[in-house]
């Protein structure tokens, strides 16, 4: 009689288990978005492919092109300095390892962090002072040496780089190792110590129209603009650079630079989800409610869909939360809602479902202890 009970109780906690997991339907399929636009890029491997195919292809190399008008003079580089109807000072002149340039007349003169136009300036005013009534000089770096480049964030091996003359964006993430697993969209190049210009006189770097949106001065056909975040710092969308190859998204990196890859976005999924945790997202990738569950695998079986919230923090540091009716979302009763980098989804559990199972697991537990003879 009482192995009857038992197995009389296990039948019923079985029956009734099976009827509410047949309850819970089951949830809505979601494409997760993909991590970039293009079908061909798909994964961090997919992006440091392309870099590298990039850089390979990139023709000629700007090593040794002539420097930019305001480049920073450094120790090794090799001036040419031309002094017009003065052809015995006009030559080629190595900058010593203190700074310097030796010059028959002038003597020593410190131009290490001047740019190009100020050592003009320099030369002129030393060559009206003593030799000379109005003179012209003309100086053009034809050799940039050894400097360094910093390149932090999400990349695989961060740290300080050795260069000679510029490099571009894509050949310093190379150097770099390429990109980590959670970086994101945007890479900021801050111009450093040996690239600190005047106010008013920002670098001008070409670039296009791209997913940063509208950039100050871009043009009507919004080809090329000026993007920067200040006038010490350029933000480039690596979608944009690696979907289009585009040449003018390359910017130069000069010595002193500083190159820093932003991490991706994380939006949160907790509660009764299959996978609960932390996701990545792309930067201008824009993540809804749905696809968030899609990326937590879909409802834990005692999901209470119609009492999710969004919980947000906003500007002020106040944190809200938003209800969201996700029974309704997914027949399409209400808008399937964006999240925002760091909004957490939370899906509760169901009250009601938890009592009616721990009810079960105390049935049965009686059941079974009624089976002990």
């Amino acid at each position: 009689m009482a192995r009857t009970w038992f197995y009389l109780a296990i039948l019923v906690v079985s029956a009734q288990c099976v009827g509410l997991a047949q309850s819970v339907p089951t949830p809505k399929q979601v494409n997760l978005p993909a991590t970039i636009g293009n079908s061909n890029l798909q994964t961090t491997d997919d992006w440091n492919r392309r870099i590298q195919e990039l850089v390979e292809a990139a023709v000629p190399n700007t090593q040794n092109k002539p420097s930019p008008a305001d480049y920073r003079i450094g120790s090794d580089d090799e001036l040419a300095i031309n002094v017009l109807e003065a052809p015995d000072l006009s030559s080629a002149y190595r900058v010593s390892a203190d700074g310097n340039i030796s010059m028959p007349l002038l003597g020593t003169i410190k131009v290490a962090g001047l740019t190009p136009h100020e050592t003009e300036l320099v030369l002129e005013a030393l060559l009206r002072r003593t030799y000379m009534k109005d003179p012209q000089v003309t100086v053009t770096v034809v050799e940039m040496q050894s400097h360094t480049v910093s390149v932090l964030g999400a990349v695989q091996k961060p740290g300080v780089f050795q260069i000679r003359g510029t490099k571009t964006l894509l050949e310093m993430l190379s150097m770099a190792g390429g990109l980590a697993s959670d970086a994101g969209d945007a890479v900021l190049v801050m111009r450093g110590a040996d690239a600190d210009f005047a106010a008013g006189n920002a670098r001008q770097i070409q670039t296009v129209k791209g997913m940063m949106g509208s950039a100050p001065g871009e043009g009507n056909d919004g080809s090329s603009s000026v993007v920067t975040k200040n006038e010490n710092t350029v933000e480039v969308s690596l979608k944009q650079l690696l979907q289009t190859g585009d040449p003018r998204y390359n910017v130069p990196v000069y010595p002193g630079d500083i190159v820093k890859v932003k991490p991706a976005a994380i939006v949160y999924v907790v509660g009764e989800v299959n996978r609960p945790g932390g996701f990545l997202v792309k930067d201008n990738e824009h993540i809804t409610v749905l696809q968030a569950v899609a990326m937590g695998e879909g409802f834990a079986q005692d999901a209470e869909k119609s009492q999710a919230k969004i919980i947000r923090v906003a500007q002020d540091g106040q944190q809200i939360e938003l209800p969201v009716n996700l029974a309704k979302v997914l027949h399409g009763k209400s808008p399937d809602l964006p999240l925002r980098p760091r909004d957490i989804l939370f899906v509760p559990r169901n009250g009601a479902r938890t009592a009616a199972r721990a009810a079960l697991r105390t049935l049965s537990q009686v059941a079974i202890w009624r089976s002990i003879p």
